[in-house]
């Protein structure tokens, strides 16, 4: 079984007589923390911990998941090109946001990226090592094997058609999505303060015992020890963060450093300076794909598509080694702790 149960403890109490309860574990190659606050005779926190991790059982090996061979995304992936495929809710409503994330950012969110993931090396598929940039000819032929535009949704007979042979790869939005599903559990408990961590997109809602905020933090992007960028306050507002950088997954060429962040348009590796970019949105799933969005696209392009929409959003970018500058668009502004 991927997801580990996490230990069910508790870390502190507060004069209203709630306790801040904590559980952890693994799902979709990373790892999750979930933390609460409610009153002790009012929920069961060992049913919440067990019916999180079903949860994300189902939600990573049983839906979105490109390493089970037992997934609905294996399924659809390997189904016939004019073909109805039934789907469930959960893959009908991601692949809608996904479509809706890559118009509005002129296709650089591309859940059909997988060909040229694979071709430089980071997907499933790919080889390990990469000794050489793949050849023009070789991207050329993976971006034929493209086409978001090739997936049709009948929402009401819930089937999906895929009019070209594509493989869709949704880790662009899938850990964000099972943030958003498990924040609709405890909601249906009706607990009021969380605070929800899955592989690093987050949602949050309410106050700590006490009426302490809940203070997400924004990471330095270096790869050496975890360092605290800038600390945001979330002032008891419901709200999700979340963020896409290029400093822990690339590697090196004859002294060139190739990003796994993929510029669907281009074929290649991003190039820019952008070093990370972080989105708040009411959808951990929305922030998830815009944050990997506006890495693609870099600072210059992602501006006029922030002002645009009016999207809370932090962009760090590199200005030397180990110095950067970063870019707050106004709405995201609020949020920062001073």
């Amino acid at each position: 079984m991927l997801l580990a149960l996490g230990l069910f403890f508790v870390i502190g109490f507060s004069g209203e007589k709630k306790i801040l309860y904590s559980f952890s574990g693994f799902t979709m190659g990373t790892s999750y923390e979930i933390q609460f606050s409610a009153a002790p005779p009012s929920v069961d926190a060992l049913v919440i911990e067990k019916q999180t991790a079903e949860l994300l059982a189902h939600l990573d090996r049983e839906v979105f998941s490109t390493y089970s061979p037992s997934s609905e995304l294996t399924a659809l992936n390997e189904s016939p090109v004019d073909v109805l495929f039934n789907a469930s809710s959960d893959l009908i409503e991601v692949l809608k946001l996904s479509e809706e994330i890559r118009q509005t950012t002129g296709g650089a969110f591309d859940i059909t990226i997988s060909p040229l993931v694979n071709l430089w090396g980071f997907g499933s598929q790919s080889d390990k090592l990469i000794d050489k940039i793949p050849s023009l000819a070789d991207i050329i032929d993976a971006k034929s094997k493209m086409g978001a535009e090739s997936i049709l949704i009948y929402e009401d007979r819930s089937a999906i058609l895929k009019t070209k042979n594509i493989q869709i790869d949704l880790s662009g939005i899938a850990k964000g999505y099972a943030v958003d599903k498990i924040a609709m559990l405890l909601d249906s408990f009706a607990l009021d303060s969380y605070f929800i961590e899955v592989g690093g997109e987050i949602k949050l809602k309410g106050f700590k015992p006490g009426y302490e905020e809940w203070v997400p933090a924004i990471e330095t992007p270096s790869e050496g020890r975890f360092e605290i960028y800038q600390l945001l306050s979330s002032r008891g507002e419901g709200f999700s963060l979340a963020g896409s950088g290029d400093y822990r997954n690339y590697f090196e060429v004859e002294g060139v450093r190739y990003s796994h962040e993929i510029d669907p348009r281009t074929g290649y590796p991003v190039s820019h300076d952008l070093a990370a970019a972080f989105v708040i949105s009411k959808s951990a799933a929305e922030a998830d794909a815009l944050a990997t969005a506006f890495m693609i696209l870099g600072l210059e392009e992602s501006k006029p598509i922030i002002q645009h929409a009016g999207i809370p959003v932090f962009l760090i970018s590199r200005v030397g080694e180990n110095r950067f500058e970063n870019f707050v668009s106004s709405y995201f502004s609020p949020y920062l702790l001073n």
